[in-house]
């Protein structure tokens, strides 16, 4: 953590603000956010193994440290371990009460494990993710990213108006969400309201976003000459 006389003298590039949290830690090794700045800078040189060791040494000095917990699960999804990345999120949400971010990697996860092999254990993935959005709504009401996927999840379950309802919730937090303009547009073709699919398409793609070829060939027939 920076605060305003470390702000005087930032680093000039990510080695000399590594080299100074290595001697930060020389001085003080028992400090869990020291320990967790100088994972993030590793993260940023991609160097995951030592990145890992020093964000479980920042747990071992400050356990309840969730953060690290969430960057230990997204080395775990950069591996393709799913029930990794799952079990520390799961432990951010132990580690702080309310900890919104936690509960959406973990909704995540869920939906990611829905393999389409056991209908009824699929389903009951996809209800979990959606409690686990629902926690991490009522924890932080501006999660943009946790509306969307909540969308995603009505809509594995045939739940298109809830989904749709989702999404806008995500685009009036943040109106230039380009995820949540390409599932409306996905969302509003599938129910037959194709201006409104159309003009999501579009959103999502002056926006930036790379809709689905499949998905503007459908709305092409549709768009007024």
């Amino acid at each position: 953590m920076t605060n305003g006389d470390q702000g005087k003298n930032l680093p000039k590039d990510a080695d000399e603000q590594i080299a100074i949290l290595k001697g930060q830690l020389a001085n003080n090794s028992e400090c869990g956010t020291t320990h967790y700045n100088l994972a993030v800078a590793l993260l940023g040189k991609q160097e995951y193994v030592e990145a890992e060791k020093e964000l479980h040494e920042a747990i071992d000095c400050s356990p309840t440290l969730a953060e690290a917990y969430v960057l230990l699960g997204g080395i775990c999804l950069r591996q393709k371990d799913l029930e990794g990345c799952y079990r520390f999120n799961q432990r951010a949400t132990k580690a702080r009460a309310g900890f919104a971010e936690g509960y959406g990697n973990m909704a995540f996860v869920l939906l990611q494990l829905v393999d389409g092999k056991d209908p009824k254990e699929d389903e009951e993935k996809v209800d979990r993710a959606i409690k686990n959005l629902k926690k991490a709504i009522i924890h932080n009401k501006n999660f943009v990213q946790a509306y969307t996927t909540l969308g995603t999840a009505y809509f594995m379950k045939g739940l298109v108006p809830e989904g749709i309802k989702a999404n806008l919730e995500a685009i009036n937090i943040q109106p230039g969400f380009p995820v949540a303009h390409n599932n409306l547009s996905v969302a509003y073709l599938e129910v037959g309201e194709f201006d409104k699919a159309i003009h999501h398409c579009d959103k999502a793609e002056d926006l930036g976003f790379e809709v689905a070829q499949e998905l503007k060939d459908e709305l092409a027939p549709h768009r007024k000459a």
